[in-house]
């Protein structure tokens, strides 16, 4: 009858509704886990580029101080070298003429030999500024060799930082669009359950109207679907009757009495 397939209607539709509500409320916790991991591991990813920022600025801050420390003692040496170079010159060209001076015109007689500038004292001189010459020489060489490795190093730190910085901040353009794809998702999830969950409320309203005039207070819809399974079934063996088919035959046994009785009477 009518109220049987209002009934079913609505119970299949109670029950989709349901599932449904239940598979979107499972899809939104889903979207919602998925952004709140992606955002946490953008913020990550924006920490380490700034810190990576910070170590290249403190490197490069610390490197031009270097270099200029280095530029300024390489061109101290140099100066050095070449005050020294000067100063040995004068000495040498000092010494030399000292060397081919003759005995002083009234050289007195306790000399022995003519005199000649002083030599040992020259060698002594030009031997020490000789090794400051050589001092300088060396730390103009070691301070250039220290400046070359410190500038390679810093290069190869400031191009592996950059592109490491490069890689994060593209993986953060990737999984900023899919946070903008799945907040885009989220939204229109959330209306979907909000309709489907007023469909679901509508059907449950119209359930509460059919129960008055289509649920009885003893018996549930499951019951009454069996109790009309049952009077079908009754009908029908009813219909079997009227046919004539599998009709009971207890006419034998009643001849059999009959005949037995017109023998009795005979006798």
């Amino acid at each position: 009858g009518w109220c049987d397939t209002e009934l079913s209607t609505n119970e299949q539709t109670r029950k989709e509704k349901t599932e449904a509500v239940e598979s979107l409320h499972s899809e939104i916790d889903e979207l919602e886990a998925s952004i709140a991991k992606l955002n946490k591991e953008i913020s990550e990813l924006s920490n380490q580029i700034n810190e990576l920022d910070e170590a290249v600025a403190k490197a490069t801050s610390i490197r031009n101080a270097e270099k200029e420390k280095n530029t300024e003692t390489i061109k101290d040496a140099k100066e050095a070298q070449v005050a020294v170079e000067q100063a040995l010159q004068v000495l040498k060209d000092f010494y030399a003429k000292a060397g081919e001076a003759t005995a002083l015109v009234q050289q007195p007689e306790i000399f022995d030999k003519p005199y000649q500038g002083m030599q040992g004292e020259s060698g002594g001189v030009v031997g020490m500024l000789e090794v400051i010459q050589s001092d300088f020489a060396r730390l103009e060489a070691d301070t250039t060799a220290s400046e070359e490795s410190s500038a390679e190093e810093y290069k190869t730190f400031s191009s592996d930082s950059k592109t490491d910085i490069a890689v994060k901040n593209a993986d953060i353009k990737g999984k900023s669009d899919k946070v903008s794809r799945q907040d885009e998702a989220l939204s229109q999830t959330r209306e979907e359950l909000s309709s489907t969950e007023k469909e679901l409320d509508a059907a449950m309203d119209y359930y509460e109207k059919l129960k008055p005039s289509c649920v009885s207070s003893g018996t549930n819809y499951d019951d009454r679907v069996k109790q009309r399974e049952d009077e079908v079934q009754s009908l029908k063996e009813a219909l079997k009757i009227l046919n004539g088919d599998d009709i009971p035959m207890p006419i034998e046994s009643g001849r059999a009495d009959y005949a037995t009785g017109a023998s009795h009477q005979g006798e």
